[in-house]
């Protein structure tokens, strides 16, 4: 399957060149940019910051999911996410809201987001019960445990291969459920229950996810993956970032999630220069057919 369009709410997003999805982390405690946008302002602020650079989508979020940390209540999560939803819903690029909680989701997609990124692939109760029936693109991600204990020593006889076997299983399950192909992006999960090691594994072997056939998202931006590679703290990771964004496209990503979105839409725009891929295009509104 190539897939030309992901259905995204009311967007319908091209996806013959790689998209940029920019991150707006609305928490205290996120491993890079933890506290930097915990208002609502400063979050809205910041999303029409990453619009101005060239972001595609944004992903919004107001949980942590670094390694350690613990879950949030979701009167909390909303409290911290409505306010910024009601604030963007208008705006030019679709909004996804990385949550996995099904009341969250169902708040977010009646606020208007478009997406819904989930670290647990929908397996939570009642999660794929909320989206089955919207319009609302879907990202489902592989986790090995969960944020509190991911990274305590994830062992795999073949990350590439388990990482492919679940992503496989949960797209059945989304297909079962009545979900669109054409509304699924898959994502293996850098850096959720993976050594630096099975990271870099899972990255030289990308192609084996994109073999399922659906849009593959790669979240690589400021990880500690990277740190092990150049020593350097999360906000010194900017240029790592981009050439891991880079990476993942060379190995067939057709969307990154990342920090530093004007860095990234640079490279991007050489990356296709060079390959002679096509130009960049606004997302299709369909609210909006002036």
């Amino acid at each position: 399957m190539d897939q030309a369009l992901l259905r995204c709410g009311r967007f319908r997003l091209e996806l013959k060149r790689t998209l940029v999805m920019g991150i707006v982390n609305v928490t205290p405690d996120s491993f890079s940019d933890g506290g930097l946008y915990l208002s609502a302002a400063d979050a809205i602020a910041r999303a029409e910051q990453l619009i101005g650079e060239g972001a595609d989508l944004l992903d919004i979020g107001a949980e942590s999911s670094r390694p350690g940390a613990l879950p949030l209540p979701m009167d909390l999560e909303l409290e911290r996410l409505l306010p910024v939803l009601v604030a963007l819903r208008d705006v030019a690029v679709p909004i996804s809201v990385d949550t996995y909680k099904p009341e969250v989701m169902r708040h977010a997609l009646d606020t208007g987001a478009s997406m819904i990124n989930d670290i647990w692939a929908l397996r939570q109760p009642g999660a794929l019960e909320v989206v089955a029936g919207a319009d609302c693109a879907l990202c489902v991600m592989h986790m090995r445990g969960e944020p509190t204990s991911m990274q305590h020593n994830p062992a795999y006889d073949d990350v590439v291969a388990e990482v492919r076997q679940f992503l496989a299983g949960r797209l059945a399950s989304l297909e079962a459920a009545g979900v669109g192909r054409e509304r699924v992006v898959i994502d293996p999960g850098f850096g959720f229950g993976k050594t630096p090691e099975q990271n870099y594994a899972l990255l030289r072997s990308l192609e084996s996810i994109v073999a399922l056939g659906q849009p593959v998202l790669a979240g690589l931006s400021r990880k500690s993956m990277l740190g092990h590679v150049t020593g350097r703290s999360p906000a010194a990771r900017e240029a790592a970032s981009v050439a891991a964004a880079l990476a993942a496209v060379a190995h067939g990503a057709r969307l990154v999630r990342v920090h530093d979105v004007g860095m990234t839409v640079d490279a991007l725009k050489i990356w296709e220069m060079v390959e002679n891929r096509p130009s960049a295009a606004v997302p299709t509104d369909l609210n909006n057919k002036a």
